[in-house]
């Protein structure tokens, strides 16, 4: 028996290759609901997107969030070592050719750019104060869009993994209580001003409560200040991440 190759292999499922993480978790009381009727949230619905490749082989499924014209922000670990990235707005029809601005595996972010996107950008908050709701915005386990409540806690410098597994490396990190699971890798959390709080890379193990880590905001800017400073030339994605 040989192993599935071509046409079979596009056939599966796509998967994320979602890090699990011990901590640290968010200490903030259980998210509600209301924060997905807010108007900010219901706005910045349009400006998540679908990201699709192939990296080793395998089919790679992940989200990401529109940062600038024809710019998405996303996980370094959902286009590590693929070559044919694809941007799907509102998760489904027409795929968007992709290339990387910005591959950054220490902090696992990555910076795409997505010819003729032409979908309404977010803006970064300012400040991510510990307890705020946010939405978790993204496409988990292959499937339609999906929001999920949440709250996060502070923002906070730790001792964990790359985009790679690899470590240990120091990188801020802000953990998140809520529902996240694989697909989320990549999608914002919203406020409800609609701003940027977070970009998800991880969820938590551990506890009876359900959380992840995001990217803070103040690492997504400047990686999209390195974006622009690099006058649009694309870098290279890496080796993949199992």
């Amino acid at each position: 028996m040989l192993p599935p190759s071509g046409a079979i292999l596009h056939a599966l499922a796509r998967f994320d290759p979602l890090p699990s993480i011990a901590g640290p978790n968010a200490p903030v009381k259980p998210p509600t609901r209301g924060i997905l009727a807010t108007a900010g949230v219901r706005h910045a619905r349009a400006s998540v997107v679908r990201i699709l490749g192939t990296a080793c082989g395998l089919g790679v499924e992940g989200s990401g969030w529109v940062a600038g014209a024809d710019l998405v922000v996303t996980n370094a670990h959902v286009v590590a070592g693929e070559s044919d990235t694809v941007v799907q707005r509102g998760g489904t029809g027409q795929q968007l050719a992709a290339s990387a601005l910005v591959f950054d595996p220490h902090d696992d972010i990555a910076v795409l750019h997505v010819p003729g996107l032409g979908l309404p950008p977010v803006a970064l908050a300012r400040t991510a104060a510990d307890g705020t709701a946010v939405a978790i915005l993204g496409y988990p386990e292959d499937g339609p869009f999906d929001e999920e409540p949440g709250r996060i806690g502070q923002t906070q410098d730790i001792s964990t993994e790359d985009a790679y597994g690899q470590g240990p490396v120091t990188r801020s990190v802000t953990p998140l209580r809520g529902r996240v699971r694989p697909g989320n890798s990549g999608g914002p959390l919203i406020d409800a001003t609609g701003h940027v709080l977070g970009t998800v890379f991880a969820a938590t193990t551990g506890t009876a409560v359900a959380g992840g880590l995001a990217v803070p905001e103040g690492v997504a800017r400047a990686e999209l200040h390195r974006a622009l400073a690099g006058a649009g030339h694309p870098v290279s994605t890496g080796p993949c991440a199992e």
